[in-house]
């Protein structure tokens, strides 16, 4: 296949309500879409997952847009591609900023399905037939956060992360667990600890969480090793896993018993593939973790979901729970806590380019 012409939108997004971590709260969400289209007219779509400001990595929308437009588009146009791995293999020269070569990786992923006349879910190597919601608790008064917990549960999320930070931890986590006995609950720190609070964390362990992620550092795997052999409960790193060495490492040093992979984070479902696989042969779970994204890249996480050992449920929400309206149709829907895989090709949504045009800020395109 040859990329004869890239769409690159810039769109505006209102989440229903703020959300907010560790790093601070978000309300308005700036993303980028690309539409790519070969010489035969298939066209695939990508979505940028970073954010405005660098508090989650050191990528922004500006700075995606600046890759894009300066050298991953370019790049990528009239190359000769026998399969969407080689989008890697062109970008290699160029180092990290992997959420905006993400975008581009996904946009042909989906177009290469669409050739097939095959779902996305299906040409990777996907399993099931549906996948498992999980779901986020944005720091917030501890009441709101139990009516919130107890929304989800009559939906049917299958796993509940609440997002915590020094102060905000122990005694928090325990409201909710004496609450909620049963439920399948973790704590999500972004980075909000060092190991001067092992002390605090280890008394996470008394909770029963399932895991708690990212604790420590988020360019840290060295400290977050120290941490796991004083903790019973799993370290699920994050962050710290922007590449397939990283998840390598990572394993090799015992740093963590569950990897969060995001598409955006690593560089695109080649990588994610690369790194799913890793795991499998070295025993680590894994799950989909989520960005506050759009249904595009909703959509790639639900397929990437479906590989054999992505076994916990990922942090993909119904479409409804953050935008009072998503630009795919239909939008993604949460039954009983199970999303089904669209057997569509491709990533199984239509793209609603109408209301696309009514948010979008910039466009350009590429030929």
């Amino acid at each position: 296949m040859i990329i004869k012409k890239v769409h690159l939108y810039k769109i505006d997004m209102k989440l229903l309500s703020p959300f907010s971590t560790s790093y601070g709260t978000v309300q308005d969400r700036e993303l980028i879409l690309l539409e790519v289209e070969d010489e035969k007219g298939f066209t695939g779509w990508g979505e940028v997952v970073a954010f405005s400001s660098p508090w989650y990595t050191e990528e922004t929308i500006q700075t995606c847009f600046h890759m894009l437009d300066d050298f991953l588009i370019p790049s990528l146009l009239h190359q000769q591609l026998q399969k969407p791995e080689d989008v890697q293999k062109l970008f290699k020269p160029l180092k990290r900023n992997n959420m905006a070569k993400a975008a581009l990786d996904c946009a042909v992923w989906d177009l290469y399905a669409k050739r097939q006349n095959k779902p996305l879910s299906e040409v990777i190597g996907g399993v099931r037939p549906a996948v498992e919601a999980g779901v986020v608790v944005g720091l917030n008064d501890i009441s709101v956060m139990k009516e919130q917990i107890k929304t989800y549960m009559k939906d049917g999320y299958k796993r509940f992360k609440v997002k915590i930070k020094p102060g905000a931890d122990y005694e928090l986590l325990k409201q909710i667990r004496d609450e909620f006995p049963s439920i399948p609950l973790m704590a999500d720190a972004n980075s909000a600890y060092t190991l001067s609070d092992s002390d605090s964390l280890k008394k996470l362990d008394e909770l029963n969480l399932m895991m708690i992620e990212q604790p420590l550092s988020s360019d840290d795997i060295l400290d977050h090793r120290l941490l796991q052999k004083q903790m019973k409960t799993p370290i699920c790193l994050d962050e710290s896993i922007v590449s397939y060495e990283d998840a390598r490492h990572a394993i090799e040093q015992e740093s963590c018993k569950i990897i969060n992979v995001k598409i955006g984070r690593v560089g695109g479902m080649s990588v994610a593939k690369q790194i799913h696989d890793l795991c499998v042969q070295h025993g680590v779970r894994l799950w989909v973790g989520g960005m506050l994204e759009a249904g595009i890249s909703r959509a790639h996480n639900i397929a990437l979901a479906t590989l054999p050992s992505f076994t916990i449920p990922g942090d993909i929400s119904a479409s409804s729970r953050y935008w009072e309206k998503d630009i795919i149709k239909p939008e993604v829907e949460v039954e009983a806590g199970v999303i089904k895989v669209k057997g569509k090709p491709g990533i199984g949504y239509d793209i609603d380019k109408k209301f696309i045009k009514t948010i979008t800020a910039f466009e350009k395109e590429y030929k």
